[in-house]
């Protein structure tokens, strides 16, 4: 009798600890899936919002470089510059952070100073945005660039050179049909995406 009973204990000991076991790894199932599914959305974020920064840098490059944007001053397409700092993707970043954009910073110091017929106009704040890469404190560099701080400076970017062009245009139907409107209104809105959408991933 004590021996069947004991084997009974241990028979429901086993099947206790069996449950346990299987409850365990239907838990540790169920945490992977979660942690695989959080990832996958963490790497689509990430992977739209470095869409959206090489997107976004392209538009500000553009801006500043054309040649015809009928704004009605300098200091429109001068906000471009921190624009540009702040939403440049890490990998052109860190190549003008480095020898490359310290020679070209140094080039074009030179033409500048020495030889200015030379240096032409429309490449003053292109040269101005590798020098300001170049020269920029970590503090700017490595802390607010990649930060909401900077994703905020770059929406409010936007928000500036949207209703200054929409007021030097006339109006905002004068922003899409006069000569030029077109390309600056739409790349002046796809500045908006990258700053908005990174706050947004933040946010998350």
């Amino acid at each position: 009798m004590v021996k069947t009973g004991y084997l009974r204990m241990k028979t429901g000991d086993e099947r206790v600890a069996s449950d346990l076991l299987s409850s365990d790894f239907q838990e540790l199932g169920r945490n992977v899936k979660r942690l695989v599914n959080h990832a996958y959305k963490l790497g689509s974020l990430g992977l739209g919002t470095t869409f959206l920064e090489w997107i976004a840098s392209f538009a500000a490059i553009y801006l500043l470089i054309l040649d015809r944007t009928n704004w009605k001053t300098n200091i429109l397409t001068g906000v471009l510059i921190p624009y540009i700092f702040f939403s440049l993707p890490s990998l052109i970043f860190d190549i003008f952070r480095g020898d490359i954009g310290k020679w070209i910073a140094f080039v074009a110091v030179i033409l500048r100073l020495f030889f200015p017929k030379h240096f032409p106009d429309w490449l003053e704040l292109p040269a101005a945005s590798i020098i300001l890469i170049v020269v920029a404190p970590s503090l700017l560099a490595d802390t607010v660039k990649g930060s909401w701080i900077g994703d905020a400076i770059c929406l409010a970017i936007a928000c500036y050179l949207l209703q200054e062009h929409i007021r030097a245009s006339g109006g905002f139907r004068n922003s899409f049909t006069k000569a030029h409107g077109i390309s600056n209104s739409v790349g002046i809105l796809i500045l908006f995406v990258y700053p908005a959408w990174a706050l947004i991933t933040e946010l998350i």
